[in-house]
Protein backbone atom coordinates (compact mmCIF):
# COMPACT_ATOMS: atom_id res chain seq x y z
CA UNK A 1 0.00 0.00 0.00
CA UNK A 2 1.49 3.28 -1.05
CA UNK A 3 1.15 6.70 0.47
CA UNK A 4 -1.09 7.71 -2.43
CA UNK A 5 -3.52 4.89 -1.59
CA UNK A 6 -3.72 5.98 2.03
CA UNK A 7 -4.13 9.58 0.95
CA UNK A 8 -6.99 8.63 -1.38
CA UNK A 9 -8.75 6.56 1.32
CA UNK A 10 -8.51 9.41 3.82
CA UNK A 11 -9.63 11.98 1.25
CA UNK A 12 -12.66 9.88 0.28
CA UNK A 13 -13.54 9.27 3.94
CA UNK A 14 -13.37 12.96 4.83
CA UNK A 15 -15.43 13.92 1.79
CA UNK A 16 -18.02 11.30 2.80
CA UNK A 17 -18.17 12.71 6.34
CA UNK A 18 -18.72 16.21 4.96
CA UNK A 19 -21.44 15.00 2.58
CA UNK A 20 -23.25 13.08 5.32
CA UNK A 21 -23.00 15.79 7.96
CA UNK A 22 -23.92 18.72 5.71
CA UNK A 23 -27.73 18.30 5.47
CA UNK A 24 -28.46 18.14 9.24
CA UNK A 25 -25.97 20.93 9.92
CA UNK A 26 -27.43 23.17 7.22
CA UNK A 27 -30.98 22.59 8.51
CA UNK A 28 -29.85 23.44 12.02
CA UNK A 29 -28.07 26.56 10.75
CA UNK A 30 -31.05 27.82 8.76
CA UNK A 31 -33.54 27.15 11.57
CA UNK A 32 -31.27 28.79 14.15
CA UNK A 33 -30.79 31.83 11.94
CA UNK A 34 -34.52 32.19 11.24
CA UNK A 35 -35.43 31.89 14.91
CA UNK A 36 -32.67 34.31 15.91
CA UNK A 37 -34.00 36.87 13.44
CA UNK A 38 -37.51 36.28 14.81
CA UNK A 39 -36.23 36.76 18.38
CA UNK A 40 -34.45 39.97 17.42
CA UNK A 41 -37.51 41.40 15.70
CA UNK A 42 -39.89 40.51 18.56
CA UNK A 43 -37.41 41.10 21.42
CA UNK A 44 -38.07 37.63 22.84
CA UNK A 45 -35.01 36.27 24.65
CA UNK A 46 -36.00 32.68 25.36
CA UNK A 47 -33.21 30.10 24.98
CA UNK A 48 -35.47 27.10 24.49
CA UNK A 49 -37.11 28.80 21.53
CA UNK A 50 -34.02 28.13 19.43
CA UNK A 51 -32.93 24.75 20.74
CA UNK A 52 -36.19 22.79 20.57
CA UNK A 53 -37.01 23.48 16.88
CA UNK A 54 -33.38 22.89 15.89
CA UNK A 55 -33.34 19.51 17.63
CA UNK A 56 -36.69 18.45 16.18
CA UNK A 57 -35.87 19.51 12.61
CA UNK A 58 -32.40 17.98 12.79
CA UNK A 59 -33.92 14.64 13.84
CA UNK A 60 -36.52 14.91 11.07
CA UNK A 61 -33.74 15.56 8.57
CA UNK A 62 -31.80 12.54 9.80
CA UNK A 63 -34.95 10.39 9.64
CA UNK A 64 -35.74 11.54 6.09
CA UNK A 65 -32.17 11.22 4.81
CA UNK A 66 -31.12 8.27 6.98
CA UNK A 67 -31.52 5.73 4.19
CA UNK A 68 -29.32 7.78 1.85
CA UNK A 69 -26.74 8.28 4.62
CA UNK A 70 -26.62 4.58 5.47
CA UNK A 71 -26.42 3.60 1.80
CA UNK A 72 -23.55 6.03 1.17
CA UNK A 73 -21.67 4.73 4.20
CA UNK A 74 -22.17 1.06 3.33
CA UNK A 75 -21.14 1.71 -0.28
CA UNK A 76 -17.91 3.29 0.94
CA UNK A 77 -17.20 0.42 3.34
CA UNK A 78 -18.01 -2.17 0.65
CA UNK A 79 -15.65 -0.36 -1.70
CA UNK A 80 -12.88 -0.54 0.89
CA UNK A 81 -13.50 -4.23 1.54
CA UNK A 82 -13.76 -4.96 -2.18
CA UNK A 83 -10.39 -3.37 -2.87
CA UNK A 84 -8.68 -4.81 0.19
CA UNK A 85 -6.58 -7.16 -1.92
CA UNK A 86 -5.20 -4.14 -3.79
CA UNK A 87 -4.25 -2.39 -0.55
CA UNK A 88 -2.48 -5.37 1.01
CA UNK A 89 0.75 -5.90 -0.91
Amino acid sequence: MSVNDVDMIIQDALFLVIRLAAPPLLVSLVVGLAISIFQTVTSIQEQTLTSIPKIILTFVTIILLGNWMATSLTDYINGLWGNLSLYIR
